[in-house]
């Protein structure tokens, strides 16, 4: 077992009212599972504290949470970013090297500050992305806890992922030897990007550490892996006190899980219709994405829903450039929890909210993978039965129309959907994580 024994009989803490600090760097999709845990820590009389981008402060201080300036913060207009952190080859590495690291000094006084002023914080929860918080963490003795959110962090040598940059040796992830020969091409490439990590931890006085990218940002005390056991499993060289929690999920805005009136209007007036959405962050560096999948809905002849996403300056870029029938609806955003069950098929971009959420659902899938765990995520869905894959460049409506044709023609997509929400249901990632945070601090607190 990767997770200690003392979790099977889980003590109260004892002390309520815990100041527990989570932060992360991210989309929606990074932070909405935070927001799910906080809720719950809050409803448990605990005093969470949000340490987020200021971009997410409007969608935080109607809940009640405390929020906490987070830098750098996220400019969604900034689209040549997104498309840079979204290219294939080098994306991973600009939106480290050009987005977190210039800024992770203030990074970490940032989240110093919220871990220590007004109080101290009894615990923190970091994301993989806040490459300041294990500093943070370790400076001033504060136990911590980490969260990852789909297999793909891990860069497990037992279960390889799918590498961006490098899609064809996927098709020999199971050759002996091959994931291993995968995890360290990856450690190499990767070499030199944690430097500024480096330095940072130099003028503090601390010593190099673990590797920032693969190691340092698993915490040794508790790692919770927020995703559901149908995506992936322990494996042997994952980190120690890994506890797999199934999906966290929140995905209402600033407190509404409404659906817009005029998608409910379109929904309750025919049949279940397939839905085009590109998730929060792909969404902006969409491309021809949505006038692609709306050719493709009238060739299919079905209703579809088109989510071109919230765009802050009123720019119609991504809704398709021509007139569309009564059988599409095109809307900015809903909440895919009151979406999803209601549709028959859902093409997307792979990343880890959006498939969570479809899985939770019960319905199959359609995935262009763009970059990050998204080409792994899309992998494990076809692989389970639940989802065809196509690539960005082959993404043209008659081939779209091709794929979900047989998709919704083949009953065997629906049925293992169906079976992948039921083993979904089964599990209670918030209650999971909540029950697993509220131990860490009884075992640390616990006198030697």
């Amino acid at each position: 077992m990767h997770y200690p024994q003392y979790l099977r009989s889980i003590q109260a803490s004892g002390d309520l009212g815990l100041r527990i600090v989570l932060s992360n760097i991210g989309t929606f999709g990074d932070i909405n599972p935070l927001i799910a845990i906080a809720l719950e820590l809050k409803r448990r009389g605990h005093a969470p504290v949000m340490a987020l981008p200021n971009v997410y402060r409007p969608k935080i201080a109607p809940l009640g949470l405390e929020f906490r300036e987070l830098r750098p913060d996220i400019d969604p207009t900034n689209t040549k970013l997104v498309e840079m952190i979204y290219d294939v080859k080098k994306g991973t590495e600009t939106g480290l090297r050009e987005f977190l690291f210039p800024v992770l000094r203030e990074s970490y006084a940032d989240l110093l500050d919220a871990a220590t002023r007004p109080a101290r914080a009894d615990l923190l929860l970091l994301g993989e992305l806040n490459y300041a918080g294990p500093i943070v963490a370790e400076v001033t003795g504060i136990p911590w806890a980490s969260y990852v959110l789909a297999p793909f962090s891990f860069f497990s040598a037992f279960d390889p992922p799918v590498l961006p940059p490098y899609p064809k040796l996927a098709r020999a992830d199971k050759a002996p030897g091959m994931g291993r020969a995968m995890r360290r091409l990856a450690r190499f490439v990767t070499r030199k990007w944690p430097e500024p990590i480096y330095e940072l931890r130099r003028e503090l006085g601390l010593p190099k550490g673990k590797n920032p990218i693969f190691d340092a940002k698993h915490s040794p005390n508790l790692v919770l892996a927020l995703f559901s056991r149908v995506l992936g499993t322990e494996q042997k060289d994952w980190p120690e006190n890994t506890l797999i929690t199934g999906f966290c999920f929140y995905d209402a805005d600033a407190g509404n899980a409404a659906l817009p009136a005029q998608l409910e209007e379109f929904l309750a007036a025919g049949e279940p219709p397939v839905v085009f959405t590109l998730g929060s962050a792909a969404v902006l560096a969409a491309g021809d994405f949505y006038e692609q999948s709306a050719r493709a809905a009238k060739k299919l002849g079905v209703r579809a829903v088109l989510l071109v996403g919230t765009d802050p300056r009123n720019d119609p870029r991504n809704g398709p450039q021509r007139e569309l029938p009564e059988s599409i609806c095109v809307a900015e955003y809903a909440p895919y929890s009151g979406l999803f069950p209601r549709v028959s098929l859902v093409v997307h971009q792979g990343g880890v909210g959006t498939t969570a959420q479809c899985l939770r659902a019960g319905r199959p899938m359609l995935i262009m993978p763009y970059s990050h765990d998204q080409p792994d995520n899309a992998r494990r869905m076809r692989r389970m039965g639940v989802a065809r894959v196509i690539q960005r460049s082959q993404y043209k409506p008659w081939r779209v129309a091709r794929r979900v044709r047989k998709m919704l023609a083949d009953a065997e997509y629906a049925e293992q959907a169906q079976k992948a929400a039921e083993e979904v249901a089964r599990e209670n990632g918030v209650k999971t994580a909540c029950d697993a945070l509220e131990a860490l601090h009884a075992r640390k607190s616990r006198p030697a």
